[in-house]
């Protein structure tokens, strides 16, 4: 399982994920952009939330991912913002996420780009759906942590 480094800056996050999915396992996967593409990343112009991938011929795509292009793009390009963007993962970390997925229930989940070495790179998860009950304990967590807070907070004023 590859980690990504502390020193990356983010570009978009996929906020829903974790509402609907629990994470098995992250990967780090480059992504295959075009020029436009990479200039329109560089000004966040980029939607991740309904991001998923999905494995074609034994290679990774992200599907859903909204790049938008900016107004300076080149003339001569047809700029396309839903395009299937191609996902570069090791052979054998592909080979292990194709016989996770095809076991019941399992999904790979777009979590985040951002950049590293000058690199877009995406956090790519395997995930399990989430049944209704889960989603609700989520929020019941999250709001019982926002009260925590919010009690600290009077309390330390």
């Amino acid at each position: 399982m590859t980690q990504k480094k502390d020193n990356a800056s983010r570009i978009a996050d996929n906020k829903k994920a974790a509402y609907h999915y629990f994470f098995e396992e992250r990967y780090e996967a480059g992504i295959v952009l075009e020029g436009w593409e990479v200039k329109a990343l560089r000004e966040g112009k980029v939607q991740l939330t309904d991001g998923y991938v999905v494995i074609r011929d034994g290679e990774l795509f992200l599907i859903g991912c909204q790049i938008n292009a900016l107004q300076t793009a080149s003339t001569h390009v047809r700029p396309d913002a839903m395009r299937t963007k191609k996902l570069l993962m090791k052979k054998e970390e592909i080979k292990r996420l194709v016989g996770k997925v095809e076991q019941k229930g399992y999904t790979l989940v777009a979590l985040q780009l951002y950049w590293k070495g000058g690199r877009a790179k995406a956090e790519v998860a395997l995930a399990k759906g989430k049944a209704e009950h889960d989603k609700r304990s989520t929020i019941k967590d999250r709001e019982g942590k926002r009260e925590v807070e919010r009690a600290m907070k009077e309390r330390h004023k």
